[in-house]
């Protein structure tokens, strides 16, 4: 499994427009704790079914996409933050070191 790098909120809107759940990184190059949550992440893909989209998000490259699902989705903005979007809801949403693989798969099973 791979990252999908999520470049534009109307590449979002067409992920989010299959109404299959989303996975969302949002990460920050700047931050520590937002590399060791991404590196986590990386290590336990195996866990997630084949098929799962998780995005990637450069926050420093492009936060107007991190506003634009804040707003939309009424998550506040964190860093590192990882998300389960499907439709116009928000069904899972951690950050920091609350961040685990494990707590996403009961929201795309």
């Amino acid at each position: 499994m791979a990252w999908k790098t999520l470049s534009s909120k109307e590449q979002l809107q067409e992920a989010i427009a299959t109404g299959e759940p989303v996975v969302v990184f949002k990460h920050s190059t700047r931050c520590s704790v937002s590399s060791m949550a991404k590196r986590n992440l990386a290590y336990d893909f195996a866990m997630l079914p084949n098929d799962t989209a998780i995005y990637y998000l450069d926050l420093i490259a492009l936060r107007d996409i991190s506003d634009y699902i804040a707003e939309r989705w009424q998550v506040r903005h964190e860093s590192p933050q990882l998300l389960v979007l499907q439709g116009d809801t928000c069904l899972y949403h951690a950050s920091h070191q609350d961040i685990d693989l494990r707590n996403v798969l009961p929201f795309i099973s």
